[in-house]
C-alpha cells in the first residue's frame, strides 16, 4: 500500500472514531421466530448498488401502528456495530418501537461533496436508500408515518441533518457529536435534539475543522468543517419558527430548549467535559484508547433515553 493511501486510511480510521472500539452492550434476544427473521440483514438495490440494513422489532401489539427510529452509524461503523453500541434495541423493548440500522457503503455516508470517505467520493445517493428502506419496512410492519425519526453519531448524525434538509419523512432528528455540512436551502420543519461535548476535538463545539478533518479531496474525503453548534441550533429554530430558548445548567450539562409552533421543538444539550462519543453507553477499552486516541463516553447523560424521550414528545402534527 502506498504512503498517501495509507495516510488517507489512517485519517478515516481516526475520523469520527466514536463508532469504533466499543464494548458491545447486551442485545435482547428475539421474542419470536418472526422477530428473529426481522433481525436478519436485508438487502435492496438502490441506484445500481446493493444496500443493506438490519431491523429490530420487539414484541409489539398486533396491528398497532408503531414508531420507527433510524439509527445511523458513524464513519467506519456498521449497522450491526450500532446495534450493539448505543442501546437502541433495549430502548425499543421498553417503549415499543422498531429500529432500523442501515449500512453506509464502505462504512461511510455521503453527506456533502467532501465528506465522508468512499461514499462521498462516489457521490452515493443516501436519501434514496433511506427512503426505500423505510418503504420496505413499512410493508411488513405497520409504521406510524407521523412518528418516524432519525438519529446518528458523527458521520451518521450528519446524515440525519441531510435527511431533514432533503426529505419530509422525519418528525424529528437526534444528531450526536455531529454537524451539518453542505447546503440546506429548503429544510423541512423538523424537531431537532442535538447532543454535543464541549471537549469534542473531532467536531468542535465552536465549529470549524476538527483535528481529523482533511481538505475533502482524494479517495477518502473527510472535510468536517461545519458551523458553530450553537449557530446550527439557531438555524433550526428559525426553520421551525421558534422563540428564544430557555437555558438551564446542571453540573456539566447545559440544556437550551425551545418549544415551537405545531408541536415542534429544538433542543441543544452540551456536556462540558464530553468528547467524541455517545454519552451514557460503554465506550472504548484497552489498547484502542491509547492507540487511536479515543474519548471515553460521558456518564453525565443517557443520550439514547434522552433522544427517545424527545422523539416521543415530538410526533409530526397531522391534519
Amino acid at each position: 500500500m502506498n504512503r498517501p493511501l495509507t495516510m488517507s486510511l489512517a485519517v478515516l480510521v481516526l475520523l469520527l472514531a466514536g463508532c469504533q472500539a466499543v464494548r458491545p452492550a447486551p442485545v435482547p434476544r428475539p421474542t419470536s421466530t418472526a422477530d428473529a427473521a426481522a433481525s436478519a440483514t436485508h438487502r435492496t438495490m438502490v441506484g445500481g448498488r446493493i444496500r443493506t440494513y438490519q431491523v429490530y422489532r420487539p414484541e409489539l401489539p398486533a396491528g398497532a401502528r408503531v414508531p420507527l427510529v433510524v439509527m445511523l452509524h458513524g464513519a467506519l461503523g456498521t449497522g450491526a456495530q450500532a446495534r450493539t453500541s448505543y442501546g437502541w434495541d433495549e430502548q425499543a423493548v421498553r417503549d415499543g418501537f422498531v429500529v432500523a440500522y442501515p449500512d453506509g457503503l464502505n462504512r461511510s455516508w455521503a453527506v456533502s461533496d467532501t465528506c465522508c470517505g468512499p461514499s462521498a467520493a462516489s457521490r452515493v445517493d443516501e436519501m434514496s436508500f433511506i427512503r426505500q428502506m423505510i418503504t420496505e419496512i413499512s410493508r411488513s410492519t405497520p409504521i406510524d408515518s407521523s412518528r418516524i425519526f432519525a438519529t446518528g453519531i458523527s458521520n451518521g448524525g450528519m446524515l440525519a441533518y441531510r435527511l431533514a434538509c432533503g426529505t419530509d419523512l422525519f418528525a424529528a432528528i437526534g444528531p450526536v457529536s455531529a454537524t451539518m455540512l453542505g447546503t440546506c436551502e429548503k429544510p423541512f420543519p423538523t424537531s431537532v435534539i442535538h447532543i454535543h461535548g464541549g471537549a469534542d476535538a473531532t467536531i468542535p463545539l465552536r465549529g470549524g475543522p476538527g483535528k481529523r478533518s482533511n481538505n475533502g479531496t482524494g479517495r477518502y474525503p473527510a472535510d468536517t468543517s461545519g458551523p458553530p453548534i450553537a449557530g446550527l441550533a439557531e438555524t433550526w429554530r428559525q426553520v421551525d419558527r421558534c422563540p428564544q430558548p430557555m437555558i438551564t445548567t446542571s453540573g456539566v450539562v447545559t440544556r437550551s430548549v425551545a418549544a415551537c409552533p405545531d408541536g415542534r421543538g429544538v433542543t441543544l444539550i452540551t456536556i462540558t467535559d464530553a468528547g467524541h462519543q455517545w454519552p451514557g453507553q460503554p465506550g472504548p477499552t484497552g489498547a484502542a484508547v491509547a492507540a487511536l486516541n479515543l474519548d471515553r463516553p460521558s456518564a453525565a447523560l443517557d443520550a439514547t433515553a434522552t433522544i427517545w424521550n424527545f422523539f416521543a414528545e415530538h410526533p409530526r402534527k397531522t391534519g
